[in-house]
């Protein structure tokens, strides 16, 4: 009876960890539980959404700028 328990018992010890890790990383059940419950909390704001894309443009701007100031200055200094 020792090994057949020893092999039981090894076997639920494997089992249980890698069915929960299955379980807990299926994305449709997070997508479903969490995601879900995130929006019901707290809605996204029109607002918010809006102010956050206001701001990548002007960041996406300022980029540009840096860039094209830093070509200007580049072909400055190498014609010199």
């Amino acid at each position: 009876m020792g090994v057949k328990l020893e092999v039981f018992r090894m076997t639920l010890y494997l089992t249980f960890p890698v069915a929960m890790f299955w379980i807990a990383n299926q994305a449709e059940w997070f997508e479903d539980a969490v995601i879900q419950r995130k929006r019901e909390l707290w809605p996204p704001e029109e607002d918010q959404r809006q102010r956050l894309e206001e701001f990548k443009e002007r960041l996406r701007k300022q980029r540009e700028e840096k860039l094209l100031r830093d070509a200007q200055q580049s072909s400055k200094s190498s014609s010199a």
